[in-house]
């Protein structure tokens, strides 16, 4: 299930703060299970700045090519490089291994906009009606 010590995207993005600034950020159990097998994600550049609600890295499937949606604003200073070569870790573990960046926030603040686990789970029940 979704893990509670993470904030969620209604674009289905998670975020998991880590040292004050620094995000986490991937794409939920959700997400994964409705694209189906991934086979190649275009991540995006260390050093570029994101704003959030808008498209970081590209996504494609088995089934569809989606965008990935930035939960926070801030620079990406880290990327999964092991989903290079390895695109399927985001499917066998959303949350650990299959992270997809880590973003140093320029607005933590931010995080108060973004859904806790009780909220994502109603939205996601809500979402299927």
């Amino acid at each position: 299930m979704n893990p509670d010590d993470l904030k969620y995207h209604k674009e289905h993005t998670w975020v998991r703060v880590k040292k004050k600034k620094k995000a986490v950020i991937g794409i939920t159990d959700y997400a994964q299970e409705a694209l189906g097998d991934i086979v190649y994600i275009d991540l995006p550049e260390v050093d570029a700045f994101v704003e959030a609600d808008s498209e970081i890295a590209e996504i494609e499937s088995t089934k569809a090519t989606s965008s990935i949606i930035a939960p926070v604003s801030g620079t990406i200073i880290e990327i999964n490089e092991k989903l290079i070569d390895n695109p399927e870790l985001i499917n066998e573990d959303p949350y650990g291994k299959g992270w997809i960046a880590i973003i140093e926030m320029s607005d933590t603040s931010e995080l108060d906009e973004l859904m806790d686990v009780e909220e994502y789970e109603a939205y996601l029940e809500e979402e299927a009606r």
